[in-house]
């Protein structure tokens, strides 16, 4: 017999959050570093790992990249997608997944619309927060991760609620 999987929320911070586990997320479109469209619908029945990051090419950040860059194969095994989020511009983006052979897209969020709608906090008032969303195939938050300083956290944490999903 298979339990349904637990519903998780792991944060290091009081901050508001305009989207909370158990909430369906709703329909988003953006390009990503290359100028491909991504959205929900081109999933499929898969899963999606999005993780909100403040900069490209700054230690954190590409120390959380390079991480989710190595774990891939287990997240497609996983049947997920990652996808990565900042304000940054596609030419920063294509560069930093160029240098870091990153095999997943970077979503353009220049204005910080995406962000806005996830409720990501800023961290010490003026960084963007690093925030990591895992949402089932059904478009349910399963997972809300949010640790600055964690960014081994944010790839380890997703994949075990993927494993519990059994996506």
């Amino acid at each position: 017999m298979r339990f349904a999987p637990p519903i998780l929320s792991v944060s290091l911070c009081v901050c508001p959050v305009s989207i909370k586990v158990g909430d369906k997320v709703p329909a988003f479109s953006l390009k990503d570093q290359n100028g491909v469209e991504r959205s929900l619908n081109t999933l499929g029945a898969k899963a999606l790992v999005l993780f909100f990051y403040p900069k490209d090419d700054t230690p954190g950040c590409t120390m959380e990249a390079c991480a989710f860059r190595d774990q891939y194969p287990i997240f497609q095994g996983l049947n997920a997608e990652v996808w990565g989020v900042s304000g940054d511009g596609a030419s920063s983006h294509r560069r930093f997944a160029e240098r870091h052979q990153l095999p997943f897209p970077l979503l353009v969020d220049e204005k910080n619309k995406l962000r806005e709608v996830f409720g990501v906090p800023r961290s010490l008032i003026v960084l963007p927060g690093r925030v990591t969303y895992v949402i089932d195939k059904e478009q349910i938050v399963r997972l809300i991760f949010n640790a600055m300083l964690d960014a081994s956290g944010h790839v380890s944490n997703s994949k075990i609620i993927l494993e519990q999903l059994g996506s």
